[in-house]
């Protein structure tokens, strides 16, 4: 018998030691359940259409697809702003750009403003639960030392601190522009070493001047390698925004294609292929069961550079502009719970990104500092069939506010930028259940739902202004 009268007795102290062995444990985390790890990859200006899985016939990405095989893509995922600087303050922060005053435009070299180091990013969340976090790419955030990643949550960084066409210290001495320049430029592959001036940051300071962006797609790839070999026991956070494909575009030269026409596609590829390094660091290390991996970009294509922009695929304009080609992104993913090979229409965007790792990790967001995003973990693991987010408000380059879209209905009120004359804005109406491409405009069909909108998206905007917390500026 199991139980027999020969079975020994356990000692009371022994027993109390193996009590408080078993709390230390838990208190340590080695018998909870492994907190997930988050990998989230950024890049710079790649349009809807610019993937396989999104239907490019031009472009080849076989790993990035890989992970919208082995997870979930999203095809209605909205960034918060069409252009660099405030698309990325809403992704860490879960809010609208103009709640953290970071709406009005993109930070230059000779900018005096930043994030507000107060505000909760998803690396502060995170890094207040144990995570290791690092930041490897464009952050675009503030290049001041009270603003630079370090200053916000993440442990280390490493990376250009605003866009690969800005020159240090005054923006300065740049070659010519246009996509004529950008042939120029890519025909020189030497030109990132002779005609930028664009600076490397390694935590807060300049390590390379100029950077030699033709690596630098591969060097922060390799950065993020090996941060998850070091960190592989513990939880950890890697953000890895690329300042590609951002023009100038640069890639190493043993991957170059020399036909100009070819960069923006050569240059998608070679991102392509640094991802597929590192799913296979994360496989290897076994740790792709309990990894989420993030893969979106801050706003659509640079449309003006012709072959060194990208695709808005059957969406309406790109980069800049309010239309779905500015705003809508590819986005896959892959992670723990979250259904293979399945596709997600419903409305969500970084925007929610903090909320959503939030609830996943288990920790309430700290109470009192108000964010626009909200919880789509069940849109992540296919549990819930509709998006909690059915509002999503519009604003332009510039932070003012432009439009709103409320389940199948998007309501643009377009201002003229110069109006000598005082016309009136132009007001469009779109039902993009069934046009997808924003084509057929229905403001004077639908006068009531046009009215209902932009009251409604005034209400919205009236609080976020009322309650809009300041960005960091300098003294």
């Amino acid at each position: 018998m199991g139980f027999g009268w020969n079975t020994p007795r356990v000692k009371p102290t022994t027993l109390f030691k193996a009590s408080v062995l078993a709390a230390f444990l838990l208190t340590t985390g080695i018998l909870q359940a492994a907190k997930p790890n988050f990998v989230i990859i950024f890049t710079d200006d790649q349009g809807y259409g610019d993937l396989s899985c999104f239907g490019s016939k031009t472009i080849k990405t076989p790993n990035i697809d890989r992970i919208a095989k082995e997870g979930r893509k999203f095809t209605s995922f909205m960034v918060a702003s069409p252009v660099c600087t405030p698309s990325r303050a809403a992704l860490l922060t879960g809010c609208y750009p103009k709640r953290v005053g970071m709406h009005q435009h993109v930070l230059f070299p000779a900018s005096t403003k930043g994030l507000n180091a107060k505000e909760h990013t998803i690396a502060d969340h995170l890094k207040g639960q144990g995570y290791a976090t690092a930041c490897f790419g464009k952050w675009h955030l503030g290049h001041h030392k009270e603003t630079l990643p370090t200053a916000n949550g993440f442990d280390t960084y490493y990376g250009i601190p605003y866009s690969n066409d800005m020159n240090h210290p005054d923006n300065k001495g740049k070659p010519r522009g246009g996509w004529q320049g950008m042939d120029i430029l890519w025909a020189d592959p030497e030109s990132t070493l002779t005609k930028w001036k664009t600076p490397l940051f390694e935590d807060e300071k300049i390590v390379e001047l100029p950077v030699d962006q033709r690596t630098i797609t591969r060097r922060c790839t390799q950065k993020s390698i090996d941060f998850i070999k070091a960190n592989k026991d513990k939880p950890f956070f890697v953000y890895i925004p690329h300042s590609m494909p951002h023009i100038p575009l640069y890639v190493p030269d043993d991957v170059r294609d020399p036909d100009p026409k070819r960069a923006y596609i050569n240059t998608i590829e070679h991102i392509d292929t640094e991802v597929g390094r590192l799913l296979k660091t994360i496989d290897d290390l076994k740790l792709t069961d309990n990894t989420y991996v993030i893969y979106t970009t801050d706003n659509g294509p640079w449309l003006p550079f012709l072959h060194h922009g990208g695709s808005a695929g059957p969406l309406r304009d790109g980069k800049g502009t309010t239309f779905e080609g500015g705003q809508r992104v590819p986005c896959v993913m892959r992670g723990p719970g979250i259904p293979a090979g399945t596709v997600c229409d419903e409305l969500t965007g970084t925007i929610d990104l903090l909320p959503t790792i939030a609830a996943i990790t288990g920790k309430p967001l700290p109470k009192g500092k108000k964010i626009d995003g909200v919880n789509v973990s069940g849109l992540w693991k296919g549990t819930e069939k509709n998006s909690p987010r059915t509002e999503f408000l519009h604003y332009t380059s510039r932070g003012d506010l432009e439009g709103i879209r409320s389940e199948k209905w998007k309501l643009l009120i377009k201002k003229p930028r110069r109006n000598p004359n005082n016309k009136p804005p132009e007001v469009f109406l779109f039902d993009l259940s069934k046009d997808l491409g924003e084509q057929n405009n229905l403001a004077e069909a639908k006068p009531a739902v046009a009215r209902d909108l932009r009251a409604r998206m005034e209400t919205l905007d009236a609080e976020i202004t009322k309650n809009a917390r300041s960005p960091w500026l300098k003294n």
